[in-house]
């Protein structure tokens, strides 16, 4: 890559005084940050979660970027109401935004400035507030947390507990680090496992005191607190299911009030384990291989390659869509694969000899070896396939997707973090075979693999938004749910008019966080520990 990555940078973003614009309750805010690439572009680069009838949120989720010295990079952090499930914005109420550059956050470590209307008005008296660290700690705590016997303040029903975790400012402040989920009807909840960056919840001093509270959710955003207590993660090291570490949960308010008051319930910690997780530079600069594999749409509905109605005409600047799709991906893809020779396929049109129909031929027309030479062999193999096949149908993604697996399935015989793939698929209309598919994902979930979907033209692209899984889990036929998020897919018009780095940037904003999730999941190292070297 061009930059080298200096560090990474954790943004904890809050605000306040936000406009109201429910009726009867509060908004419900998050925070959508996006960069800036060449010529205005923005992108997407991660969400917060979303706090319910919240004007002054304290957003838990935090921001984590990569920053680069030589860079530029542009800041937007955009603050929207959400009252509905679609991941669009544009059906959210828009409350204000902030721009700024990532060096004018860094040099200044914490920021507070106006948010202000798409028409530069302010908006209201809300502001945003920036705090910036830098990551120089990836050891994370894994816990495994219950309580019993906590104070019930729910008039009908029992308390909906749930638990933040702070970390101590050097002014004294207490500080959100994490928030649990939130347990219904329940005074003995038992946490699902969680995981906090031990840099994020006490900057890697294992004696710095921090402070957990536990509060009564409230739909209206009035939470009730139960009760806190204060500790140090070295006094939770040593928790264990047969011998947890317990605290006794304190309502100050009610301990003033009653004589004989002992708590307001126990949290008990049965796991504070301390574990190293890598990040993608760490697998890639430990020698893991992204492998690049291409899948190309071949059916009828892309129109005769001929005619310049059709999404495989090759203009007389020498690209189309496909192309363009080719290009933009596989630039970025090239660098992390040392020999730099890719697999190449067609799907959904006759070929010869036989002029049977087929859903996994290779482009070169050649079965023992299918790989082209860089991204110009990938489409060099384009060309001189187009003239020779004839455009058919039906349009069935599950073939590649096997074809893609079994090569994945054999890389994991080695027992480390070596190899990751990436199948590009682009294609211009609806999944033929959608069951087969889905049941291909789910499995492929299992595997070191990332799906990279790209539609082209204008057909109805639902089935691929399913796909994606973003508004909640992909499942199989027989209902098994993925075990990870596989599957982005992006419309190629989003991007007709945008700089060529743009799309990529999209398409490939999960993958590093994907290949993480796959090896940390299996516990898999880097082939070489970049630690050590």
């Amino acid at each position: 890559m061009a930059a080298q990555c200096v560090t990474k940078i954790e943004l904890t973003v809050s605000c306040d005084n936000l406009l109201d614009l429910d009726v009867g309750s509060k908004s419900d805010p998050l925070c959508v940050l996006l960069m800036n690439s060449s010529e205005h572009h923005w992108f997407e680069v991660d969400r917060t979660e979303r706090i319910k009838n919240c004007l002054n949120p304290k957003f838990s989720k935090k921001f984590l970027i990569d920053y680069y010295f030589e860079v530029v990079q542009n800041l937007k952090f955009g603050i929207y109401d959400i009252d509905n499930k679609t991941i669009d914005l544009g059906d959210d109420d828009f409350l204000g935004e902030f721009e700024c550059t990532l060096g004018q956050v860094v040099s200044s470590k914490k920021i507070m400035r106006p948010l202000v209307l798409k028409n530069k008005k302010p908006a209201g008296k809300g502001t945003i507030t920036i705090a910036a660290e830098e990551v120089k700690d990836n050891r994370v705590l894994l816990f495994e947390v219950a309580a019993r016997k906590l104070d019930n303040k729910d008039l009908f029903g029992k308390s909906d507990p749930y638990l933040e975790f702070h970390k101590q400012t050097p002014d004294g402040r207490w500080q959100m680090v994490h928030r649990t989920e939130v347990i219904k009807n329940n005074l003995n909840p038992v946490w699902r496992p969680f995981k906090i960056p031990l840099h994020s919840l006490c900057n890697g001093d294992l004696e710095k005191t921090i402070k957990v509270e536990c509060y009564d959710y409230d739909n209206d955003g009035s939470h009730d607190l139960i009760g806190s207590f204060e500790t140090r993660i070295s006094q939770m090291k040593d928790a264990s299911s047969s011998s947890p570490v317990e605290f006794d949960c304190i309502n100050q308010k009610k301990k003033q009030k009653k004589k004989n008051y002992r708590n307001s319930g126990v949290v008990s910690v049965k796991q504070c384990q301390t574990i190293v997780e890598y990040t993608f530079l760490d697998y890639v600069m430990g020698g893991c291989q992204m492998n690049f594999v291409v899948g190309i749409d071949f059916t009828g509905s892309n129109g005769d390659p001929r005619s310049p109605d059709s999404l495989h005409f090759i203009s007389p600047n020498g690209i189309n869509e496909y192309l363009t799709a080719i290009w933009s991906v596989g630039v970025v893809i090239q660098d992390y694969d040392t020999d730099k020779m890719f697999p190449a396929f067609g799907f959904g049109a006759q070929v010869p000899p036989s002029w049977q129909v087929s859903h996994e031929f290779p482009l070169n027309f050649n079965p023992s070896n299918p790989q082209c030479a860089g991204i110009q062999g990938i489409v060099d193999a384009y060309r001189a396939c187009l003239p020779q096949v004839r455009l058919y149908g039906p349009t069935n993604f599950s073939p590649i997707i096997n074809h893609v697996a079994k090569l994945a399935s054999a890389a994991t015989q080695q027992q480390t973090a070596s190899q990751y793939f990436v199948l590009l698929i682009i294609t211009d209309g609806v999944i033929t075979d959608l069951d087969e598919t889905r049941n291909a994902i789910v499995n492929a979930a299992k595997l070191p693999m990332s799906i990279i979907i790209v539609g082209v033209g204008g057909a109805d692209f639902s089935a691929m938004e399913f796909l994606d899984g973003d508004n909640g889990g992909l499942r199989s036929l027989t209902g098994e749910m993925a075990i990870r998020d596989i599957v982005q897919f992006v419309p190629f018009r989003k991007f007709q008019n945008a700089p060529k780095e743009a799309l990529a940037q999209s398409v490939l904003a999960e993958v590093p966080q994907q290949v993480v999730a796959y090896f940390n999941m299996y516990k898999l190292r880097p082939p070489k520990d970049p630690a050590t070297k």
